[in-house]
């Protein structure tokens, strides 16, 4: 069993409630429900608040995972990444997160980012001014372009347009240096989806579209469930604190050389040589997560089994956001 670190990642439960609300356990454990809904005066809250906006280290989730908002449908995530706390709300955007973790050039994520609107700027404006000046189409306009009845939110006796959100949009350097944006959607199963479902997200993937930005609806059905345990069970010290380059190094170095040896020998080969255990499950880990130990995440790790390799392409096809696979069609 592999234990993590509290300050890694920290999970909160939410109960599957269809109209939102808080769980809590009551008298012998059964699920009690708070009434917290969307409304109206919740969304000027979250705007008041500065929900949606700033970058990096600063930036703020629209939808945050906590007793001030409504429950998510599903079981609720936070993990402290690149000195800032992720909210996931659900276990795809846990493992999604992860997966996007794995993109070598990943600059930023800004998960539950807001969709403007109102018609308005390209959102790489916020990190290369050389994109501002344009106007694109906001979701207003998206859902009036594709005939669909645009989502509004009641309560407090007002009513108001709901502000749409897209799970994750990861922010790319590219080899020339420019910053490119990929947008990701998660749900559990692509194929109940209701009519009113894909219309909501054939708004999101317009509105990404219009502004040139690939846009992925990614599903359990696209990677196998094993490579995501294997990815949330390796997390604290894949995603910890940075070894060396040297030291990822010796990791590879050790793996090709111990290649048929179990994993325990080839860790133990790993510690002898950095003299730190934690630092070398770190080293070895971070070097799968860059993909310079190309290990076949589906087979997870067992002490008495040895570590499997891949080819560099068949590396990359077991995950879904960087092969850009989608869900879609």
């Amino acid at each position: 069993m592999v234990r993590q670190s509290p300050f890694f990642i920290n999970l909160l439960t939410n109960a599957n409630l269809a109209g939102g609300g808080i769980a809590r356990l009551g008298v012998k454990g059964k699920l009690m429900r708070t009434q917290k809904r969307f409304t109206p005066t919740l969304l000027a809250r979250f705007v008041r608040q500065g929900r949606g906006t700033g970058t990096y280290i600063d930036y703020l989730p629209w939808h945050r995972v906590g007793r001030g908002d409504p429950a998510s449908l599903g079981r609720s995530h936070l993990m402290m990444w690149r000195q800032r706390q992720r909210e996931l709300l659900s276990d795809g955007e846990w493992v999604g997160l992860l997966f996007s973790t794995m993109i070598n050039d990943l600059a930023d994520v800004r998960e539950q980012q807001k969709l403007s609107l109102e018609d308005g700027p390209f959102e790489l404006a916020l990190y290369d001014v050389r994109h501002g000046g344009k106007s694109y189409p906001g979701t207003l306009n998206i859902a009036r372009q594709l005939g669909f009845k645009h989502p509004r939110v009641n309560g407090d006796g007002a009513s108001d347009d709901w502000v749409m959100t897209t799970d994750q949009l990861l922010v790319i350097r590219m080899p020339s240096g420019q910053l490119e944006l990929l947008a990701v959607a998660y749900k559990p199963d692509g194929r109940k989806l209701t009519k009113r479902n894909r219309e909501l997200l054939a708004i999101e993937k317009a509105y990404w579209n219009a502004r040139d930005v690939v846009w992925l609806l990614i599903t359990p059905d696209l990677f196998s469930e094993s490579a995501g345990v294997t990815l949330r069970r390796a997390a604290p010290w894949g995603l910890g604190v940075t070894v060396a380059a040297s030291d990822r190094a010796i990791a590879v170095h050790v793996v090709n050389q111990t290649l048929g040896h179990t994993f325990t020998y080839t860790l133990d080969v790993i510690t002898a040589a950095l003299g730190n255990k934690d630092l070398a499950q770190r080293a070895f880990w971070q070097a799968v997560w860059t993909g310079v130990i190309p290990m076949d995440l589906r087979t997870g790790w067992r002490p008495h089994l040895p570590i499997k390799l891949l080819s560099q392409d068949d590396f990359v096809a077991l995950n879904p956001v960087a092969s850009r696979r989608t869900s879609w069609n």
